[in-house]
């Protein structure tokens, strides 16, 4: 197996499946049914999920709201996403720990490294929620920043394109796929992977970035199984 401990970084909108806005039950469950059929390989799993389904900070600023405010009730949006993926995840018997950067002792524990390593070695689905805690962060750099700290081999971030691609595929036509592609060459082609606090933390760590297709059932099984999926990014 090519990774024992991941991070997986899912957006909030991969949870709309066709809804213009909230949570497609039927998405949410075939999500928890791909990290289950990890699971079972005996993979250590940590998730990491937007809330852009629900609200989005930057929307707030935009409409004059202070963004520190918006980004606070941004955080409290991904842990709604997160506890619906607890709930389906729990629903097909995995064991789940929710993990929140913010207090909230009756619907999630609080975030301590040391906590969160010694769940995964136990063979629990760890959920990071409330992004890092701290406002002007997004949840791309809570995903590195909690990958980082729980020494985790690999972020594959799970999106509803197959990879990295010179120009968005879905506006032009003649857009090409990287399998593979440097740190240095994402910064100098421009291309947008994750905001750039959340790259930046990666390279100067060494941690590579799997972008992928997780809505193509089965993909994340085959990424365990080193097939070519997607896009890796490393230094």
């Amino acid at each position: 197996m090519k990774y024992q401990r991941i991070l997986l970084k899912l957006s909030g909108e991969s949870l709309m499946g066709d809804k213009q806005f909230g949570i497609d039950n039927q998405r949410l469950a075939n999500y928890a049914h791909e990290i289950k059929e990890i699971h079972a390989m005996g993979v250590e799993i940590a998730i990491v999920i937007g809330g852009g389904n629900i609200f989005r900070g930057v929307q707030a600023e935009q409409g004059g709201m202070d963004r520190t405010h918006g980004d606070y009730m941004g955080m409290l949006a991904t842990m709604i996403n997160s506890m619906a993926l607890q709930a389906a995840l729990e629903s097909i018997e995995l064991p789940t720990r929710l993990l929140s950067a913010i207090e909230m002792k009756a619907i999630a524990e609080p975030f301590i490294r040391r906590r969160a390593v010694r769940h995964l070695e136990k063979g629990r689905i760890v959920i990071f929620g409330a992004g890092t805690g701290n406002p002007y962060f997004t949840t791309d750099s809570a995903a590195s920043l909690r990958a980082i700290e729980i020494n985790a081999d690999v972020i594959l971030k799970g999106t509803r394109v197959d990879g990295i691609y010179t120009a968005d595929p879905f506006k032009d036509p003649s857009a090409t796929k990287f399998d593979e592609i440097t740190f240095d060459e994402v910064y100098e082609k421009g291309l947008s992977v994750m905001d750039l606090t959340a790259f930046t933390l990666c390279k100067e760590n060494d941690l590579p970035i799997i972008v992928f297709d997780m809505d193509t059932p089965g993909n994340l099984k085959q990424l365990m199984q080193d097939k070519k999926i997607g896009t890796l990014v490393r230094n």
